[in-house]
């Protein structure tokens, strides 16, 4: 388990489903100025920054190519990485075919299941959420396919142009691959989030469960001393978490892109 704590009135930042090229990339790229300047904005006092997945609609890591774009989002976060301060990024489920990219040329580790994170001595739970709790059955199946070694390889033998090409329309068109839910609250009972949340509560405490996903920002009480937060997104709330000490708040960013 990583330990984090702040020092000198620093704080943890979480971010999550910024969806970077989607529907266009013409039509996403106010969005990645916007999520630039925040991350400008943020690591003025971040103690560490975590990236909660789905930053890109689609992503597959060729050996020797990565999709086109993105260079501002890409260039900031080596910044700050090589300023010192920490990022930590979870693979979503438009992003899951992310490999050592980011280790190897920014520095930054990616997890691809939930990880454990105790910040101040308060046990966190983080990931990007999805294929958790119980539902979604048609989500999964398709995650153990686009996930199956052999699927993978097959698909790294198209053309770069044809593959990239294909995976953003698909990303974009069919919601069953994208993972593109209404973001409407379904209630507590009906939340598959907080269901998993509240079993693993039965096996371990944990004082702060983070995931992104749902699109919906969510802080909600599973008992006196544990929380679930959902993130939100960057496409239509432009929220994010920060951890302050002791306490997590959700906060919209509202400055325009520069």
């Amino acid at each position: 388990m990583i330990s984090i704590n702040t020092s000198n009135n620093k704080k943890v930042y979480f971010a999550s489903d910024q969806h970077l090229g989607a529907p266009t990339a013409e039509a996403s790229f106010p969005r990645e100025k916007k999520f630039v300047a925040w991350l400008d904005e943020v690591k003025k006092d971040a103690e560490a920054i975590f990236l909660l997945g789905d930053l890109f609609d689609f992503w597959f890591e060729y050996k020797t190519v990565v999709p086109k774009g993105f260079v501002r989002v890409l260039g900031k976060l080596a910044e700050i990485k090589d300023s010192g301060i920490p990022i930590y990024f979870f693979v979503g489920n438009h992003d899951l075919w992310m490999n050592d990219y980011f280790k190897k040329e920014l520095n930054i580790p990616v997890y691809h299941k939930p990880q454990e994170f105790l910040i101040n001595n308060k046990k966190f739970l983080i990931g990007h959420g999805d294929g958790l709790g119980p539902g979604d059955k048609g989500y999964k199946r398709m995650k153990k396919v686009f996930t199956f070694p052999l699927f993978k390889w097959m698909f790294k033998w198209l053309h770069p142009d044809i593959g990239v090409s294909l995976g953003q329309y698909m990303s974009v068109k069919n919601k069953m691959i994208s993972g593109d839910e209404d973001a409407k609250f379904l209630g507590e009972e009906n939340e598959w989030l907080v269901l998993y949340c509240k079993k693993k509560l039965t096996e371990k405490h944990y004082d702060f469960f983070v995931f992104g996903h749902r699109h919906l920002p969510m802080v909600i009480d599973l008992q006196e001393n544990s929380k679930y937060i959902n993130l939100g997104d960057w496409i239509q709330y432009y929220t994010f978490g920060e951890f302050n000490k002791l306490e997590f708040n959700l906060t919209e960013f509202n400055s325009k892109p520069r």
